[in-house]
């Protein structure tokens, strides 16, 4: 079996490969780069305060930002980073405070 019509060319050849399972789904993603949520996920569902505050402004320059959030709040996402927003309990909240009891103010020593 030839891979390719004589007459037709490669074109026949990359239609009948466009017909395969995902083939054209991996083509489109290879083109695009692959969001930073996507390389390091664990920057975006820390406990660290800092490392939410990075997340969060990192998403102001992604261009999927808009598209994020509404999908969180579709789904009712629990917990991360999302659009640029900090979800705690599957409500946006502005901040998160680290782990732990506060320090009281005015300790002797």
């Amino acid at each position: 079996m030839r891979d390719h019509n004589v007459i037709a060319g490669p074109l026949v050849s990359a239609q009948r490969a466009d017909r395969q399972p995902g083939a054209r789904m991996r083509r489109q993603a290879a083109a695009v780069p692959a969001l930073l949520c996507q390389r390091d996920p664990d920057l975006f569902f820390s406990e660290n305060p800092e490392d939410l505050r990075l997340a969060k402004a990192l998403c102001g320059h992604c261009p999927a930002r808009t598209a994020c959030l509404a999908g969180a709040l579709q789904r009712g996402e629990p917990w991360g980073v999302w659009g640029g927003e900090l979800f705690q309990s599957g409500q946006i909240i502005e901040g998160k405070r680290p782990r732990g009891r506060p320090r009281k103010a005015g300790v002797a020593a």
